[in-house]
């Protein structure tokens, strides 16, 4: 991926609202909770996705340097002192608050309703399309144009998994929690789809629920192994190409629309619309809807903010 002159990494704003951190966590972890649906998409409509990697690159080379040197503890220390921790620690006590409250009715909801669900899902990540493409600047070339139908086969395709059952066990969960994390990362990706299916998407969320902890901390163990890496490879991408990555991930979100199509069969494969079709239209226009009120929201809190700095 490469974009015509390097971006340089975009001025982070350091100053947030704890508790408005603590809703973006709460909101994060319900959606984690969903197949189709990625809390990366969260993050970037929220305007926090930036942060958020930096955080996470700063937190992952503070662990490195602690370990390997040189200067372990004042190397360390270094690193941890870039983290913005009112956006950090408030973020990570709602997501854990969420997933522990919601993981077990969000599973009945999704599977005594799925139309319902994936029709309502389908509008949130619809209407979340437009903010990676503002935030590339717009006005694509052909390259850009390129890059952004190459996202959304990757998305299609990711979504197009055959669905299969195996046992959960930890050298099948180690694999699939270090890839099923990539959705915190990467918008459009959705960990809990994912999860979906490997047949382990049911067992992970019934383990939450009835607070399994050897499960839980095997999962997280392998969660972190692979945010580690996913979190290294997207700040490069950030710094130095955030133009064309934005594009990309404008296309996977587009590409990944296709799980949360409402009408499907058991197997996953896409069926025509039903006689309920225009209450499914109308909840994907309420999904749409809602995010570009928050998105609105969001911005407006931004230039508040921006404004009250520079008083």
């Amino acid at each position: 991926m490469t974009d015509t002159a390097p971006a340089a990494a975009p001025a982070l704003p350091r100053h947030r609202n704890p508790l408005g951190n603590l809703l973006r966590g709460a909101l994060i972890g319900v959606v984690e909770t969903v197949p189709g649906v990625s809390g990366g998409t969260v993050a970037l409509v929220t305007g926090i996705y930036d942060e958020l990697i930096e955080a996470g690159h700063r937190i992952t080379a503070a662990a490195r340097r602690l370990v390997t040197g040189p200067d372990r503890v004042d190397g360390a220390r270094d690193q941890l002192r870039g983290v913005n921790w009112l956006l950090v620690l408030p973020l990570l006590v709602g997501m854990a608050a969420a997933v522990l409250t919601v993981a077990g009715p969000v599973a009945g909801l999704v599977e005594d309703h799925p139309e319902t669900m994936r029709a309502l899902f389908l509008g949130l990540v619809a209407g979340s399309v437009l903010v990676p493409v503002r935030l590339s600047g717009g006005a694509w070339r052909g390259p850009e144009i390129g890059l952004f139908a190459l996202g959304a086969v990757g998305g299609l395709l990711l979504t197009s998994l055959p669905s299969t059952s195996l046992e959960p066990s930890p050298w099948v969960v180690a694999p699939a929690a270090a890839i099923a994390v990539c959705a915190l990362v990467l918008p459009g990706v959705s960990g809990s789809f994912l999860l979906l299916s490997v047949g382990l998407y049911q067992p992970t969320l019934q383990a939450v629920d009835q607070r399994d902890l050897g499960y839980i901390a095997w999962f997280g163990l392998w969660a972190l192994v692979g945010l580690v890496v996913i979190v290294k490879l997207m700040r490069r991408l950030l710094t130095h190409h955030h133009r064309g990555t934005m594009v990309v991930l404008a296309g996977v979100m587009i590409g990944a629309l296709r799980s949360l199509w409402p009408w499907q069969d058991a197997s996953g494969a896409l069926q025509g619309p039903s006689e309920d079709w225009p209450l499914m239209l109308l909840l994907a226009v309420v999904g749409v809807a809602a995010v570009q009120l928050l998105v609105l929201v969001e911005s407006r809190l931004a230039a508040r903010t921006e404004t009250a700095a520079v008083r």
